[in-house]
């Protein structure tokens, strides 16, 4: 195994690209927690809030989405590695109750395996899928949509350790 020449793990000596070696890490449990938010107009909102969208149950498709989209992120992102996720839980709640001034919908991804690798960039995936999701189903009343703010806010397991976002150490 050759020594990385930056902290970039996903590049050798030479500076190119390659799918980390966890072989030798132990099996440990791991949990990432990304959030993120879609911005719509009330009217939007209400709409999704009450269940009369014309596709259907905008939340519960965008939670099977987000779902989904864990379960394949090594097929999206190259040089991930395919993980036994061992769960995924999706969050919605209307921002309007979270942060005054924006109105949407709040999404948290929690996702956890027993494994030699983190599970941050599945979590994130799902976040984005998910919103990803809301939008799709509801551009035909609301174009206007925006996405913003999806991070991984908490990340537990591994040799790194703990990482939760606003708590120094």
């Amino acid at each position: 195994m050759s020594t990385p020449a930056s902290p970039l793990t996903h590049f050798d000596a030479q500076g190119q690209a390659h799918m980390v070696d966890v072989g030798a890490k132990p099996a440990t449990h791991r949990v990432a927690v990304a959030t993120g938010r879609i911005e719509m107009q009330p009217e939007t909102l209400a709409l999704i809030e009450s269940g009369t969208a014309k596709k259907g149950d905008v939340l519960g498709i965008a939670r099977i989405a987000g779902i989904m989209a864990a379960k394949r992120t090594s097929d999206l992102i190259p040089l991930c590695h395919p993980l036994a996720l061992t769960r995924v839980a999706i969050e919605f709640e209307a921002t309007s109750t979270r942060q005054m001034g924006a109105i949407g919908i709040f999404c948290s991804a929690t996702v956890e395996t027993v494994g030699p690798t983190g599970v941050e960039m599945e979590a994130l995936t799902a976040v984005q899928v998910a919103l990803l999701a809301i939008y799709d189903m509801c551009k035909a009343v609301d174009r206007g949509m925006s996405i913003h703010d999806v991070r991984v806010v908490e990340k537990h397991g591994g040799k790194s350790g703990s990482f939760v976002v606003g708590v120094a150490g």
